[in-house]
């Protein structure tokens, strides 16, 4: 699926990967809310190695509701959506920005 948005002057082109659209219909999250996030959220964490683009973990919220959403960017302006998920209180800090250390 592919959605075109102009962000700040920049046109973005959203590409949506088969597992982000699954996880987005089973948890109710619109293609508006999850490009919301990667616009206005938080880049909580960044992978700058990963191939063929480097990807990003951000952090938005949809009505008091945390939201994750990874995805990666090209220099061209596509935006590829790789998941979507509600973060855990078992595997992040309140903040939902900090992982909790594995034992």
């Amino acid at each position: 699926m592919n959605n075109n948005e102009e962000c700040g002057g920049n046109f973005l082109t959203f590409i949506y990967r088969v597992h982000a659209i699954e996880r987005m219909f089973q948890r109710d999250i619109s293609e508006l809310e999850v490009e919301n996030v990667v616009k206005d959220g938080l880049i909580i964490e960044s992978y700058l190695d990963d191939k063929p683009y480097a990807s990003y973990l951000s952090l938005g919220y949809i009505n008091s509701k945390a939201i994750h959403v990874v995805y990666a960017k090209d220099n061209k302006g596509i935006v590829i959506i790789i998941t979507v998920y509600e973060p855990s209180l078992i595997k992040w800090q309140n903040d939902f920005k900090t992982r909790r250390e594995t034992k």
